[in-house]
């Protein structure tokens, strides 16, 4: 038997329960869709016994992670992006996806690659280094917002490029913030 596509929704429902998924969102991104999505998981994470340091450290990664998608689905042609936020046992989860031009993809994944070969204080030096130096475009480029993730994640950043075919590739990013209250 063939699911009809209201069907479908079982399975984006499990996928949600089995992955501890929250918050889903896809489509356009604008300021009003990233207050609503914050508010969202403001209100989610209100009774999940999170103590206020870890809530700010996601909250301000959320911010950065949807300004990334909104600065990259304007010069990409104003594709969907999409949006996550799950657990992943006692961590919190973050995760993104949005298209991008091939042309910044190895850029992209140097700037992410040099990150990551940062401890906690090489991570302080550099972002100094990056806010003194950086001539930050339409479209970012400082790598900036990807220090201060990687900083108030206290983790590796994650990610994955898929080409999608000669001109774009799907960016897919992830952040993991611990919460405190349970470390």
């Amino acid at each position: 038997m063939e699911k009809t596509s209201i069907q479908h929704v079982y399975d984006i429902y499990k996928t949600m329960s089995d992955n501890d998924l929250s918050i889903i969102y896809e489509g356009q991104f604008d300021q009003e869709i990233t207050k609503a999505v914050l508010a969202m998981v403001e209100k989610n994470f209100s009774n999940d016994g999170i103590d206020e340091l870890t809530k700010k450290r996601i909250f301000n990664i959320m911010v950065e992670i949807l300004q990334n998608i909104c600065k990259h689905q304007a010069s990409s042609g104003d594709e969907p992006a999409i949006f996550l936020v799950g657990k992943e046992d006692k961590d919190f989860a973050v995760i993104s996806g949005n298209s991008l031009q091939n042309e910044n993809r190895e850029r992209l994944k140097g700037i992410l690659d040099h990150i990551n070969t940062h401890d906690k204080d090489g991570l302080k030096i550099l972002y100094k280094e990056a806010k003194l130096k950086s001539v930050i475009s339409d479209v970012g480029g400082a790598g900036l917002g990807f220090i201060d993730i990687a900083r108030k994640s206290g983790n590796k950043l994650s990610y994955c490029l898929v080409k999608l075919d000669e001109d774009k590739s799907f960016f897919i990013f992830k952040a993991v913030i611990s919460n405190q209250k349970q470390e």
